[in-house]
């Protein structure tokens, strides 16, 4: 097999690092081991049902969200570069065995995010995010706690995902725009397949799960609303309603096609402000998101912004096109409209005459 003409994931972090001199090379090393993970979870998918070639006959097998956070941990839990790890499969940090050295990154992941997918073969991924460990925590070499990890948005070192689906994909930002990966099955390798991705500024797509439309406020209901009118309402133009009910899927789609995804915060419980985790999943998606010239909100505030309280903590996201965003936070500041007509039954509607 000839050579590929494309740079492989070693070779962009080698790049990447060469504009920071005094580097180490452990975030390198940190990033390569999330990708070996992501690569042991690719093939763990890849065999649904039928289980690893290695499983016993008879074995019960795990469910494969738990394999996942077993993979993530012990891939990322010896090279020396992570001073601890929380994931959201699990209610306390992952503290780093004491035969292995500590180093000075937190690293922060869903393992294996929409896996209740998998049942009917749609893709599911991985998130992560990368922190620094606060100097302390590196000085000292103590366990870490939860409030280390209650860091915002803003100060992510990385973040990026693997998606599996008909090929699997890492895309990654380390604070330099973003770039997709494609793993080629031949070499075993992640080549660079998409160097500079960015999200359109406009769009005439959204995502979001109507069946919660009861519950939404009532900027989400006017926003959707004027979307599902079309043409001739004050939009005027088409929309198109997506719902893959894969949140990795959903913003892939978007970082390639465009788009507006919205998980708002709504009513169905009060108790909580939103659905999806801040540290796994919302913060790690707007940093990546905005990187590649979109952005992401609560609807009230930039997610990027958010101070964390809790390592479990949830929200409401809305991100995407920059355009439509902006638009959806405009309507959270702006008073309350009565009178709104309800499109989902109208006649230029989704459920059209």
């Amino acid at each position: 097999m000839p050579l590929s003409y494309r740079s492989t994931l070693t070779q962009y972090l080698i790049e990447q690092r060469r504009r920071f001199p005094g580097a180490s090379g452990d975030f390198n090393a940190l990033i390569l081991d999330v990708a070996l993970a992501a690569k042991a979870i690719a093939r763990a998918v890849a065999f649904g049902e039928l289980g690893s070639a290695a499983s016993e006959p008879g074995e019960t097998r795990k469910p494969l969200d738990v394999i996942s956070n077993e993979i993530f941990t012990r891939m990322n839990e010896w090279g020396g570069h992570c001073a601890g790890m929380a994931s959201e499969e699990v209610d306390e940090p992952y503290q780093i065995p004491p035969q292995h050295p500590r180093g000075k990154y937190l690293l922060v992941f869903d393992p294996l995010h929409g896996s209740g997918n998998i049942e009917v073969n749609v893709s599911v991924g991985s998130v992560f995010s990368v922190l620094r460990a606060p100097q302390e925590v590196v000085d000292s070499g103590r366990d870490v706690t939860e409030a280390d990890f209650l860091q915002p948005g803003a100060v992510q070192v990385a973040a990026g995902y693997a998606l599996y689906g008909p090929t699997t994909m890492l895309v990654l930002s380390v604070g330099n725009g973003v770039v997709g990966f494609t793993l080629d099955p031949n070499l075993g390798e992640f080549m660079l397949t998409h160097p500079h991705i960015q999200v359109p500024i406009e769009t005439q797509e959204f995502a979001i799960n109507a069946s919660n439309s009861r519950f939404w406020e009532a900027p989400v209901k006017r926003y959707v609303d004027e979307c599902l009118a079309g043409r001739t309402g004050a939009r005027c133009k088409d929309f198109n309603m997506r719902w893959i009910a894969s949140m990795v899927a959903e913003v892939h789609r978007i970082l390639m096609c465009g788009g507006v995804f919205l998980y708002p915060r709504d009513s169905k419980d009060p108790a909580e402000p939103g659905r999806l985790r801040l540290l796994y999943e919302a913060n790690p998606i707007a940093f990546i998101v905005e990187q590649a010239g979109g952005s992401a909100s609560t609807g009230r505030q930039p997610v990027l912004g958010v101070q964390p309280t809790s390592l479990h903590q949830r929200i409401g996201l809305v991100f995407g096109s920059k355009i439509e965003v902006e638009r959806i936070e405009r309507y959270h500041t702006e008073p309350a409209r009565g009178g709104l007509a309800s499109p989902l039954f109208a006649r230029h509607s989704l459920f059209r005459e």
